[in-house]
């Protein structure tokens, strides 16, 4: 590929995407300065940055940052492990679904956040509660797309693995794994969106550390550009999840038409 091509495919891979957000970003701050948006209303991108490196200065924001990344993924691994051992059963175990999809599907319809209150019951205010809401909420999209992806499998492919001699872990690994992945995968990513507002509202609710006791005890002495600055940060957490899931749809779907990479 000559280098003008390699640069026009640069700046559509990478530059274009974030051209919104920059241009936001520029316009917010000129708004700001400008008087137009009060600083108690939202403050300007300037303000946030500084009181960004200011509580990096202390160590306070990694350690944060830290906290509610390891309790967001703690959550995400049991929902998504869970979600995905029940969608695969069902999908390949017609009675294990007649077993367990009402179930799931009735469970699926109660909004996981209006359980907060009977979970602060049974398990308090610790991590073990922020950890259960984030796993109940991660549980159904990797289901529902586990489940999908696997009764998607092309019948004919799977017979055609059983002529080969294949069975049981073998065939499940090279040909089942394979063709429910693309549809796995989709439900991981959508999995991630809803670990991080889930995360939030948990830590919002009770929490003497993470992003967002970050926010609620800036809130109490309105100091709105940390308030900010903690939104700012789930939101580009998520964003970063979402690039390592389709990082590893890239990495894990170069057999697929749409993800094989351009000459």
């Amino acid at each position: 590929m000559s280098k003008p091509k390699r640069l026009q495919a640069f700046w559509s891979d990478y530059g274009l995407p974030w051209l919104l957000p920059v241009l936001l970003i520029i316009v917010w701050q000129l708004l700001g300065t400008a008087g137009f948006i009060p600083a108690r209303v939202l403050p300007t991108p300037l303000a946030i940055v500084k009181a960004a490196i200011a509580l990096s200065s202390s160590g306070e924001l990694f350690e944060y940052i830290g906290i509610s990344t390891q309790r967001a993924l703690i959550g995400f691994a049991i929902g998504a492990a869970i979600g995905f051992a029940l969608g695969f059963l069902n999908g390949i175990a017609p009675m294990m679904e007649k077993l367990t999809d009402t179930s799931m599907q009735m469970l699926r319809t109660i909004p996981h956040l209006s359980l907060i209150p009977l979970v602060i019951l049974w398990f308090g205010i610790g991590e073990e509660a922020k950890i259960f809401i984030v796993a109940l909420g991660v549980m159904f999209p990797v289901y529902l797309n586990t489940l999908h992806g696997i009764r998607s499998v092309e019948p004919g492919l799977i017979e055609m693995g059983r002529i080969y001699g294949l069975s049981g872990w073998k065939l499940f690994r090279t040909v089942i794994l394979p063709g429910a992945l693309p549809s796995i995968l989709v439900g991981i990513r959508f999995a991630l969106g809803i670990m991080w507002i889930t995360l939030i509202v948990a830590e919002t609710i009770s929490s003497d550390s993470g992003i967002g006791y970050m926010a609620m005890n800036a809130r109490e002495f309105f100091q709105m550009n940390v308030v900010v600055l903690s939104i700012l940060l789930y939101a580009i957490l998520g964003k970063l999840s979402d690039s390592i899931a389709k990082y590893m749809e890239r990495s894990w779907l170069k057999w697929h038409p749409h993800y094989r990479q351009k000459p």
